[in-house]
């Protein structure tokens, strides 16, 4: 079919060639498509052709009067002048477009069809948190010590990144045609337009939802989650699990503050000591289930402990290797 829509375009195909395009055209959109594929690039490659800057007749003068010098040399040398058949067929400049023609398509098709991998860009936050914007709108916010790698461009039908390590806040552009997915390790959380936090560690993954829905898949096992949800993936046991988000604390490397709304001690201690990693301890079980209401600014540890002492009329006992609240 190439080939009669080459002769097609050019003008050279026959009665019958140009009404079995006509009717091939009509069959779909995708063939109409096509034919002004061909059209074009056969526009285009009749400006490309050079232009010549030789007068025509004055080189057919110059040319018979070497071929008129050449064979008077050769008869007086006695050699007869040999005799050259030339077919008729195409200009050079019918043959030129032409491959242009196939070589432009064949061009277009494999882009459509096999587009080339575009960039991938790293962002790496080291002691910083980092954030940034993504080709689509969405931003992504890296915890310190975080890595995500995703491409310059999204194409295809899905927006698809990894989350290498670390942690990461997600703002998702809303684009309900292409799907938004985050690779952590051999888990994927696809959503459409929403925002979530990632947490990749060595022994397990998190996935809060702060606003829409999110699906969080891994070995053919699916959960889907609303705000104020979680999902946990413990590496070591393999298992996948939902459950709900009892606090805000995720949210602290973007907001600089720990938000305690009736959280107990021991769970802001949790917190502490994976952000400053620290080692506090609270052995009696009483102190570490009461419950504080306050919001702690992100910053030096010492003036968050001088506050729990305070709230809970505690002493802050720092020793060796470990900090007690008692």
């Amino acid at each position: 079919m190439d080939e009669i829509l080459v002769k097609f375009v050019i003008g050279e195909a026959t009665a019958a060639e140009e009404q079995q395009v006509l009717a091939w055209t009509k069959e779909n959109k995708a063939n109409e498509k096509y034919l002004e594929h061909f059209r074009l690039i056969w526009e285009t490659s009749k400006t490309l052709q050079p232009e010549s800057t030789l007068d025509e007749d004055s080189s057919w003068q110059e040319f018979k009067q070497l071929r008129s010098d050449r064979e008077h040399g050769q008869k007086e040398a006695g050699h007869q002048p040999p005799v050259y058949t030339l077919k008729k067929g195409k200009s050079w400049i019918q043959i030129a477009a032409t491959w242009l023609v196939i070589l432009g398509t064949a061009a277009f098709l494999f882009s459509r069809y096999f587009p080339a991998e575009p960039e991938l860009l790293t962002l790496q936050s080291f002691d910083t948190v980092k954030s940034d914007t993504l080709s689509d709108g969405s931003v992504i916010t890296l915890n310190k010590n975080s890595r995500a790698e995703y491409p310059t461009k999204f194409s295809g039908s899905t927006r698809e990144m990894k989350l290498l390590s670390g942690e990461a806040f997600f703002d998702i552009a809303h684009d309900r045609k292409k799907p938004f997915i985050v690779h952590v390790r051999d888990a994927a959380v696809k959503v459409v337009g929403t925002s979530f936090n990632i947490r990749n560690h060595t022994d397990q993954a998190e996935v809060i939802v702060e606003t829409g829905i999110v699906e969080v898949s891994r070995k053919k096992v699916i959960v889907r989650l609303k705000p104020a949800e979680k999902a946990e993936i413990n590496y070591r046991t393999n298992e996948l699990k939902k459950s709900i988000n009892p606090d805000q604390f995720y949210n602290y490397y973007r907001t600089k503050e720990f938000v305690a709304n009736k959280t107990p001690l021991w769970r802001i201690v949790e917190v502490l000591n994976d952000v400053y990693k620290v080692n506090i301890q609270v052995p009696d079980r009483d102190l570490a289930n009461r419950q504080l209401t306050t919001t702690l600014r992100l910053g030096s540890l010492d003036p968050i402990l001088d506050i729990i002492a305070i709230a809970f009329n505690a002493q802050i006992v720092h020793e060796a290797d470990k900090i007690i609240i008692r």
